[in-house]
């Protein structure tokens, strides 16, 4: 029988030339590790960057989607707009001994309905009437001078304006106040 040969010291510690070899490695193993530890966490960088940009942009894309649902059917609200006007025409010019007649009525809660069915849209009048001026909202039609109102005050509308969402369908036409004419 044949007995090993043991480079391994009795107490377990490796021999002087073993410690050597490992001083000599361990500072290009530590170097190493350290390379692989910075790359490691320059994927996990990228990686957390790529996970918020994908999860942005499907918040992005599900809220355009949802802006284009809502928005998609704005010619036809449009439309509709103009045959609300028609409603609002045809009232006003009802003779007073035909205003409480049944078929009136009729009408009256057909057009109701339609602006149930529109506010239910998101579709909402515009204020103007006694309002400041507000080129964003209000189209300016006449100008008329006014004593006791002050300039860019909004006296009367002739068409009025709706709004969808935070979006204006049509501006309101109106009729704003105009300063006193200086002599």
């Amino acid at each position: 029988m044949t007995e090993e040969k043991n480079d391994m010291p009795a107490d377990g510690r490796p021999n002087g030339q073993e410690t050597q070899e490992v001083e000599t490695i361990a500072p290009s193993l530590e170097q190493q590790l350290d390379e692989e530890k910075k790359r490691a966490a320059e994927y996990m960088d990228s990686w957390r960057r790529s996970v918020a940009e994908f999860s942005n942009y499907k918040k992005r894309s599900e809220k355009e989607k949802a802006e284009y649902g809502q928005f998609a059917n704005a010619v036809l609200i449009g439309k509709l707009l103009d045959v609300m006007d028609g409603f609002d025409a045809a009232f006003r010019a009802i003779p007073q001994n035909f205003r409480n007649e049944p078929w009136v009525e009729g009408v009256r809660l057909v057009d109701q309905k339609l602006r149930r069915v529109l506010e239910s849209e998101g579709v909402k009048p515009i204020e103007a009437e006694g309002k400041e001026f507000d080129p964003n909202y209000h189209e300016a039609v006449h100008y008329e001078p006014s004593p006791g109102q002050p300039e860019g005050r909004v006296l009367s509308e002739f068409q009025r304006g709706y709004m969808l969402g935070d979006r204006v369908l049509r501006p309101t036409r109106v009729k704003v106040a105009k300063g006193e004419a200086q002599s």
